[in-house]
């Protein structure tokens, strides 16, 4: 609690924590635009071989024009199980007679037929070009979808991996701040990709420019905030999610053309790069590191901009000191990554931690990547989805204010996995009653992440929080880019990846009923306050009216 009363000291709620939530909510915003940018540029139009019948213009005895483009469509191009035209075959042979199917003919063998060797047609209707159209990733190479998103997603657990460990070395503003310029420049870079592993390429660099952006913005956003906003506070910024949902849709719809939008999503990163000179690095990492004279410049600076009177007489060095005695104290002792795992409960809480991001990430990121599934108009499901997502942060956050945050976590989780697990079994023909329950099982997903997002933080110490949400972070990036690679398991069975999309959340309610409550507790800010936890909740217990009470 000693890191509260020096908050109280350069003013809660003041107009810095009103400029570093702005700023802090457009960083996120522009990291979650370029989660799902594959869902448009390498969106897979419907298509189907070329053939020179059709497309060449030059039908032998067709002069009068008596054929049609479906007759010559019925002749080239057989049909598929579902009685629509093939994707990836052909007729090697016009079949004239399947212009006469009430006749009766002598040879009844199966018309020779082959992929397609000179190209593919596409649908042109909702997206002039996408990555797709432009390498012909069709067909035998209709998996390479799938590698693009798992590539970004390897990106962000490279990004994490690297970067973690010097968040908490060198401080969160510096990582913000540089890696606003990296994603600026390789989403600006991908606009011009000329290959496909280029675009690959700079896709990972995206990947893992975003993870670090969400990553360390969250981090300074709650540890410059008080136990009583810091539910409100990580809600508002894990909404901005559903906004980029909504956003990236909207963009999609208005530039359609695979190399513009990512231009679009770029070039306001710039702008982001430049603003981040205005963040304050957190006083509390400061502190927490052994660094109390740039802890003390840091809180003088917020009381400034918050327009607090006489900060220099009241903040001073020996006030620093007096307040955060025991903190100061811990930080004397260099805290590497595998003291986590010496400290019996952290090593018990990060194995747990780690199934937890497993079932909260894989379904979710399962539903979203594979958004064409549910229909054609993936502009309005991303739209919709993004809506759900924002609505759903809401709905969080009022649970969370009366239920724990185990309670409120096992209670998405198991919605979640239910609707997930009926969604494959109801026929086609109900589309809308299947978007509406992907939106639901979205929404819950939501909600499981901000609530577990917020109980994460504040199960791990300051003094390693990057590094720790690192490890935490990179396995369910592990999660998420497997997520897209299940889908291909739709070869053996259209189900079979949705209800492994739909178990996973329900297993993960087991590891979250193992973890301690930490509703009302502040963050803790070294190993030691982990072993003094019980120490903690009672202490928290005794004055638990007095928080309900400041809490609004």
């Amino acid at each position: 609690m000693a890191f509260e009363e020096l908050l109280e000291q350069v003013g809660s709620l003041g107009r810095y924590d009103i400029l570093q939530t702005v700023l802090i909510l457009f960083y996120v915003l522009t990291a979650s635009i370029h989660n799902l940018l594959d869902n448009f540029t390498a969106a897979i139009p419907a298509h189907r071989c070329w053939v020179q019948l059709l497309d060449n213009g030059t039908v032998p005895g067709n002069d009068t024009g008596i054929l049609s483009q479906d007759d010559l469509l019925r002749i080239s191009i057989p049909l598929d199980s579902t009685m629509k035209p093939e994707k990836c075959r052909r007729f090697i042979h016009p079949q004239w007679q399947l212009l006469h199917l009430n006749e009766t003919f002598s040879n009844s063998n199966e018309p020779d037929i082959e992929p397609c060797l000179d190209g593919w047609v596409y649908d042109q209707s909702y997206f002039p070009s996408t990555i797709v159209t432009e390498w012909d990733l069709v067909c035998d190479y209709q998996s390479m979808k799938s590698v693009v998103q798992f590539l970004y997603m390897t990106g962000m657990l490279v990004g994490t991996l690297v970067c973690s460990p010097l968040s908490d070395r060198f401080g969160r503003k510096v990582m913000v701040k540089w890696c606003l310029l990296l994603v600026a420049i390789s989403g600006t870079c991908t606009a011009f990709a000329s290959s496909f592993f280029i675009y690959c390429s700079l896709r990972f660099l995206a990947g893992f420019s975003s993870m670090v952006i969400l990553a360390n913005s969250r981090m300074l956003a709650i540890e410059w905030t008080r136990i009583q906003s810091r539910d409100s506070l990580l809600t508002l910024i894990n909404s901005i999610h559903g906004i980029g949902i909504t956003v990236l849709g909207g963009l999609a719809f208005i530039f359609r053309k695979w190399r513009t939008l990512p231009l679009v999503v770029a070039a306001p990163c710039f702008l982001f790069f430049l603003s981040s000179r205005w963040l304050v690095e957190s006083a509390r990492w400061f502190i927490a590191t052994n660094k109390p004279d740039q802890g003390l410049k840091a809180l003088r600076k917020v009381a400034q901009i918050n327009g607090i009177k006489n900060s220099e007489e009241t903040l001073n060095v020996e006030v620093v000191r007096s307040t955060m005695q025991e903190e100061l104290q811990a930080a004397q002792t260099k805290t590497t990554l595998w003291d986590l795992f010496r400290n019996t409960n952290m090593r018990k809480r990060i194995c747990l931690l780690f199934v937890v991001s497993l079932g909260y990430t894989i379904p979710l990121y399962g539903l979203t990547f594979n958004i064409q599934h549910l229909g054609n108009n993936i502009f309005l499901y991303q739209v919709l989805f993004g809506a759900i997502c924002f609505l759903a942060q809401i709905f969080s956050l009022l649970v969370l204010n009366h239920v724990s945050r185990r309670v409120s976590q096992i209670l998405f989780l198991i919605l979640e996995g239910l609707f997930i697990l009926v969604h494959p079994f109801l026929p086609e023909e109900i589309q809308a009653l299947r978007v509406a329950l992907a939106c639901v099982a979205v929404g819950f997903g939501t909600a499981a992440i901000n609530s577990a997002t917020i109980h994460i933080t504040e199960l791990i110490p300051t003094v390693l929080r990057a590094r720790t949400l690192g490890l935490v972070t990179m396995v369910s990036r592990i999660g998420a880019a497997l997520a897209p690679l299940l889908m291909t398991l739709r070869i053996f069975s259209t189900t079979i990846p949705w209800i492994i999309y739909g178990v996973i959340p329900i297993i993960a309610c087991f590891a979250v009923f193992c973890l301690p409550e930490t509703k009302n507790l502040p963050l803790i800010d070294n190993l030691q306050d982990v072993n003094n936890e019980n120490k903690f909740t009672r202490k928290v217990k005794k004055n638990d009216s007095s928080i309900k009470i400041t809490k609004f």
